[in-house]
């Protein structure tokens, strides 16, 4: 099915199958609507504090709730960890058993260089899960308001049941079929993000008071000695405007997240980080 967005689906897929009685697993930090949606249905949030869910799997799956719902973001959003389709599928077979959906985010996962860790080809076979994927981020549609959902045909007879009538507007979906006619610029856009990642990684951590956590694709979360609020306010002064990431939970005031952009975006970055180290 198609949204208004991404966001429209987040919040469509929550009001039809959650509900105060619903409990729900959100792995933190990671984006946000999962659990403002959530909340709108009252439902029971639990949160899994890592960085890294590879690193701590069996105890995440341990808590995966019956009948119930777990939230993944793949590549997460901020840290830019990316979950392999071997580990997303434990812990879809354990939900599956537990009668749970899992929600899994991709994005982001166009973007993730020299990778297919995508699970839409398991809809079919696992009928409580359910995958999400925007045009925003990997054919650079941004305001444009399209996404897309992939899921078992029952649910999503019953979300198209649900959904507002003509929620994508007509010229929002001209730009998505025009987009989807030529992929081949994924390909050169993933060469620039592999060379670039790499060397935004190199460069920054060598900054005095700047660590990048590793990431898999387009952006990289940095913990930073500085205060974000002051030091988005200080690059601004430059015009570059990073996102301030205190406002995640599970982080505080000492992180930051940079979008991976053109050599030349980025050499400017890196100076004006210098100038402010």
């Amino acid at each position: 099915m198609v949204g208004n967005g991404a966001i429209e689906i987040i919040y469509n897929f929550c009001f039809a199958f959650l509900s105060k009685k619903t409990k729900v697993l959100i792995p933190i930090p990671t984006f946000q609507e999962y659990e403002t949606a959530a909340k709108l249905n009252n439902c029971i949030i639990s949160y899994f504090k890592t960085m890294n869910i590879s690193e701590n799997l069996n105890l995440f799956i341990s808590q995966i709730p019956k009948n119930g719902c777990v939230f993944i973001c793949n590549p997460n959003n901020p840290t830019g960890k990316l979950l392999p389709k071997n580990q997303l599928l434990e812990i879809i077979k354990k939900a599956k058993k537990l009668s749970t959906f899992v929600f899994v985010d991709e994005c982001f996962i166009e973007m993730v260089p020299e990778s297919n860790e995508s699970v839409i080809s398991y809809i079919k076979k696992y009928d409580n899960l359910f995958v999400l994927r925007s045009l925003t981020k990997s054919f650079a549609l941004p305001g444009i308001r399209i996404g897309y959902a992939i899921a078992s045909k029952q649910m999503i007879e019953i979300l198209q049941k649900i959904k507002i009538p003509w929620s994508v507007n007509s010229l929002a979906q001209i730009a998505a079929n025009k987009a989807l006619d030529n992929k081949s610029h994924l390909i050169r856009s993933n060469l620039v993000i592999k060379k670039e990642l790499n060397y935004l990684t190199n460069k920054i951590n060598r900054l005095d008071g700047f660590d990048c956590i590793d990431s898999s694709t387009n952006f990289i979360l940095i913990k930073t000695k500085k205060d974000s609020t002051k030091l988005q306010k200080k690059l601004l002064e430059h015009k570059i405007l990073i996102r301030d990431c205190k406002n995640f939970r599970g982080l505080n005031n000492h992180y930051i997240r940079i979008a991976v952009k053109s050599h030349k975006d980025n050499l400017e970055l890196v100076k004006a980080l210098e100038n402010v180290s």
